[in-house]
């Protein structure tokens, strides 16, 4: 299961556990057991302190607890945590074995007096970029707190399991038997679901501090550079992010940023926040803004409104606030939302397996979706708007040679239809001759472009008709000591290494405004 060079790296991984972990393993006599046997075998066979028992009590083989000897306190995996899951079972080894997590400790003393019985379920998929960071979450919470348990399930290894709760996406997240949530998270957001009192806290904290000279509201590649740059200057730096890392954290692959060949975009964006926390930044994630009040004199203070009801105010403030996927915005589309239809074919690809699809967009975006659902599911057919695709030439060429795919284009998606609990077709309209055609499937992958986060910014600045937020040269907007960076823009090009540049830039010139204009309570008091 393990290679020479992987088992040398957890070796020293496991070096770090203080206290005997036991894997109690639940197997029966199919393929994956056997695998799932050799797995914890080669683990053990890396320390001292880990040992195999094995057991076979729990409902679901194979599966595996990683459990501190003598107590109660401990985490399972339903089937084998490889692929992006393999970081989730080392972090999960080391904290039963007593290591302790980098969490922030005001959250980890929030999971500790979490008052509840909570026993989570997280159906993940071995290809999922977004599952982990769910996955470790949870687990860690079992391990802080003897009243939270939680169990990992590969949906691919328990097929009957998911069409019976109908999990069409991952990864979706079961507490106490209900479904709890579905998609990606953050241990703060979960906590945050649970403990009621959370948001109220956070909102008391907030409206206590001091104005910022500058605040970068969004924590995508774009704020996270603001930042950065502005923090070097010295001066007073907040970031207000609804999740930092923003759309970077839904990327598979970036093998575009310039002296990194390939690096995956979770990785990339706990890089990002990292960095930031390198220099005295204020760091309030999981805060969404939905209101940017302007100074009303030259030097005043921009305000900033928070969903919570807490308001931050600042002297120059960088809206790096990213964009998101576009909807098809047609009956149905939101009533089957993991449902069947869905935006990550990485992630819930695996759950179609054997099934028919449709991708919806002739881009890259959805030429490479197209192309990597194919090796998956049963047919795949591709729907695009324009008379032909738009997608690179060589990416064309490698959908076209496959032949479990069908391309459809001047095609206009009309309806997602269903049967109440999943996807069962589509209808769309042939634009050539107005003919309606119905698809029969089970999933719909959308692929068609972004969006950007600027309904809250209507009536502050200046906005495309897209959209975006209008800038100059260096990052300005219509108001002055507001700037903006990144896909929430009107700069072309929607990529990170851009975004980066812009997120500099504007934090530069929110520099240059500061030291060039007198703020306005000094100009009153002259």
């Amino acid at each position: 299961m393990l290679d020479a060079n992987l088992k040398q790296q957890l070796a020293a991984y496991l070096q770090n556990i203080t206290q005997p972990i036991e894997l109690v393993a639940s197997l029966d006599d199919g393929a994956k057991s056997v695998e799932m046997n050799t797995l914890l075998e080669e683990i053990a066979a890396l320390s001292d302190k880990v040992g195999v028992v094995r057991k076979d009590d729990d409902k679901r083989k194979p599966s595996f607890m990683i459990r501190r000897a003598g107590t109660d306190i401990g985490v399972r995996f339903a089937g084998l945590p490889m692929g992006h899951e393999f970081t989730s079972l080392v972090l999960a080894l080391l904290q039963v074995g007593g290591h302790p997590s980098k969490a922030a400790q005001d959250v980890i003393e929030q999971v500790k007096a979490l008052d509840g019985d909570f026993e989570f379920e997280t159906y993940f998929s071995l290809s999922c970029q977004n599952c982990p960071d769910v996955v470790q979450a949870l687990n860690l919470m079992a391990v802080l707190n003897p009243r939270v348990k939680h169990t990992a399930i590969d949906g691919a290894l328990f097929k009957g399991e998911v069409d019976e709760r109908k999990v069409m996406a991952v990864p979706t997240v079961f507490l106490n038997g209900e479904p709890f949530a579905s998609g990606r998270m953050e241990l703060e957001q979960i906590v945050a679901k649970i403990d009621t009192g959370a948001a109220a806290r956070a909102a008391e904290k907030i409206k206590g501090k001091a104005p910022f000279d500058v605040l970068v509201v969004g924590g995508g590649p774009g704020g996270a550079a603001a930042a950065i740059y502005a923090a070097r200057k010295g001066i007073r730096v907040g970031v207000a992010a609804e999740r930092f890392g923003g759309q970077v954290l839904d990327t598979m692959g970036i093998e575009n940023f310039i002296s990194v060949q390939h690096t995956e975009g979770p990785k990339l964006a706990a890089q990002l926040e990292q960095h930031v926390k390198e220099y005295d930044v204020d760091i309030m994630n999981l805060q969404k803004a939905e209101k940017l009040i302007p100074a009303r004199v030259p030097g005043g203070l921009h305000e900033v409104r928070l969903e919570n009801g807490a308001s931050l105010k600042a002297r120059t403030v960088v809206l790096a606030t990213g964009a998101r996927w576009r909807q098809m915005n047609v009956p149905g589309e939101n009533d089957y939302r993991n449902k069947g239809v869905a935006y990550c074919p990485h992630c819930d690809g695996p759950l179609f397996k054997g099934k028919r699809v449709a991708v919806i967009g002739g881009g890259n975006s959805g030429v490479e979706a197209a192309i990597d659902l194919a090796g998956i599911v049963a047919h795949v057919t591709l729907i695009e708007f324009d008379s032909q695709l738009r997608a690179d030439a060589v990416l064309q060429r490698k959908l076209a040679s496959l032949p479990n795919v069908k391309i459809i284009t001047s095609a206009l998606t009309t309806e997602v239809l269903g049967d109440g609990e999943k996807v069962t077709a589509l209808t769309y309209k042939d634009r050539n001759s107005d003919d309606l055609h119905q698809i029969e499937l089970e999933g719909i992958f959308v692929q068609i472009g972004l969006v950007p986060n600027t309904e809250w910014l209507k009536d502050a600045v200046a906005l495309s008709p897209r959209g975006e937020i209008e800038v100059d040269h260096r990052g300005e907007t219509s108001q002055p000591g507001i700037l903006a960076a990144g896909d929430c823009t009107t700069v072309p090009y929607k990529q990170i290494v851009i975004a980066m540049g812009e997120g500099s830039k504007a934090a530069l010139s929110a520099f240059d405004y500061l030291i060039r204009t007198v703020p306005a309570e000094e100009t009153q008091a002259a």
